[in-house]
């Protein structure tokens, strides 16, 4: 399945940093941007999240709640956000199944590197699926997505 601008985005329930579970369900009225990484401690993730925790605030004022998701486990979730001081959530999909939901698996089972903005209706506006990982989305790209969605 690959999951496309204009439909329902699937509602998922993953365990995560901060010692709970989150749903995409509990975010309902508010935006979404749901960043897929594939791995915690990697260069470019490392660079990416930290990108998008420095411009927290930015998200904030548009009210739009970031979710990052990878396969590695909660615990591993925990050092990486406690590390870098992530004031966002890191959810562990350690079977994958959300990843496959929405079609960010590669070819060798890794999570690609993909960015989804949810609008408050649960409709996807906004996908992103690298092909090679090796760059990231900017701040200032979903920034302007989100304001789109915001006037």
């Amino acid at each position: 399945m690959s999951l496309s601008i204009g439909e329902t985005a699937p509602d998922f329930d993953l365990p995560g940093t901060g010692g709970r579970s989150y749903s995409l369900a509990e975010f309902a009225n508010k935006l979404v941007v749901l960043v897929f990484y594939p791995g915690d401690d990697s260069p470019v993730c490392t660079k990416q999240l930290n990108s998008y925790n420095e411009g927290l605030e930015q998200f904030a004022n548009l009210d739009a709640q970031v979710l990052a998701i990878s396969a590695q486990n909660v615990t591993s979730h925990e050092d990486f956000a406690g590390k870098h001081k992530f004031a966002f959530p890191l959810l562990a999909d350690v079977d994958k199944s959300v990843a496959e939901t929405y079609g960010t698996l590669g070819p060798l089972g890794y999570p690609r590197r993909s960015v989804f903005i949810i609008d408050r209706d649960g409709i996807v506006r906004y996908v992103h699926r690298a092909i090679a990982g090796l760059t990231y989305r900017p701040l200032s790209e979903l920034v302007d997505e989100l304001e789109k969605l915001t006037s």
